[in-house]
């Protein structure tokens, strides 16, 4: 079958002279636990914000809780989308001749796929944005970075990862069945037509822009922090830095780790002409690695927190044989935390203060 003369039977072709076979029972097993793990951890993340947003109402947190919340509801979707689609293809034995004459599920997983990949990158670059903007300039946050200015953002990026989900439906070019015949994407295999290397490229290097503003912004939060932190001694600042640091640091090496090989992967294809023959593999192989990035969101951005840190802190201490000193009481929540700190450093109010308390310590 030709699949560029019939679009309803678009990827029916490769099913014939398929060089990735993967093991059923294997792939299932991938197939349900990270559609399990996925769910149950974007949920528990769901109900941890939905009990913060409950708790804290104020103007200054609720832009983190919305945008948090965007991204592991958009987690919990892909996951429930993705994983029930994967897992009827692998249960009706991967024939998409039988269940797939009209392509609409092929379509309709391309999408999905597309949507689901792109959007949780544009929300994390949006939430480093987020906190950059929070931490360096409190003041235009507290008064330009309101709930309705967000919730225009969430919907701006939504409605641009649809877009680009769309695109190649509305120029009429179907999503492909892919080598292995378990998911629906771009065409990867023996691209020649420019507008197919153009969907690879520009998924690809929307992705890594994302990543890319998301390492940029967390750099620069980072270093303000460290600096507010050897400027001010304050013990309450402390643990405060060492939770931020620990967060931005784990959620530059998930996003990075999970997320590179698969958009490096899309952008050598859609550069060179002629693949190895572990094409495949390696495409199935980054796939799974970037849907451990859609599990480990909601525990690193929602999950480890100052509780886990605290516990850790002791640890090491206790494994080192040090003296676990006595740490100040944790605040409440880390949000607060970072708003606190941020409007410290940035209050000459806060400075005339921290500057007079030793001076009250001094007195008779």
């Amino acid at each position: 079958m030709n699949s560029s003369k019939s679009p309803g039977l678009a990827g029916f072709g490769i099913l014939k002279n398929t060089t990735c076979h993967t093991e059923k029972k294997i792939s299932v097993f991938f197939s349900i636990i990270f559609m399990t793990v996925g769910i149950l951890s974007n949920s528990l993340a769901i109900a941890i914000l939905m009990k913060a947003y409950q708790r804290f109402r104020q103007k200054s947190k609720a832009s983190f809780l919305l945008l948090a919340s965007g991204l592991v509801i958009t987690d919990l979707f892909g996951h429930l989308i993705n994983g029930a689609i994967a897992v009827f293809v692998y249960a009706s034995d991967k024939d998409w001749i039988r269940f797939n004459q009209s392509n609409i599920l092929c379509s309709v997983f391309g999408i999905c796929m597309v949507f689901f990949g792109l959007c949780p990158l544009f929300l994390g670059s949006v939430m480093a944005v987020e906190r950059c903007i929070g931490v360096t300039k409190p003041i235009f946050h507290s008064t330009k970075m309101t709930s309705k200015h967000v919730k225009m953002m969430l919907t701006m990026v939504c409605l641009f990862a649809v877009l680009i989900a769309l695109l190649p439906i509305l120029r009429f070019r179907a999503y492909q069945i892919q080598a292995s015949r378990t998911w629906c994407f771009y065409k990867t295999e023996h691209v020649e037509d420019w507008e197919d290397r153009f969907y690879l490229l520009l998924f690809s290097c929307l992705g890594l822009l994302a990543l890319a503003i998301s390492f940029l912004c967390n750099a620069v939060t980072g270093i303000t922090l460290l600096r507010v932190k050897f400027k001010s001694q304050q013990r309450q600042g402390r643990s405060h830095h060492f939770e931020m640091i620990i967060q931005l640091l784990a959620i530059m090496c998930v996003s990075c780790i999970c997320w590179s090989p698969f958009l490096v992967t899309m952008a050598r294809i859609g550069i060179n002409e002629n693949h190895s023959k572990d094409t495949c593999e390696t495409i199935l192989f980054a796939l799974r690695m970037a849907t451990w990035n859609q599990i480990l969101d909601p525990w690193v951005y929602i999950l480890l927190r100052k509780a886990v840190l605290k516990n850790l802190y002791k640890i090491t201490r206790g494994c080192c044989g040090m003296h676990i000193i006595n740490l100040h009481m944790w605040e409440l929540s880390s949000i607060k935390n970072s708003l606190k700190v941020a409007a410290i450093s940035e209050s000459p109010v806060s400075s005339k203060q921290i500057n007079l308390q030793p001076l009250s310590t001094t007195g008779p």
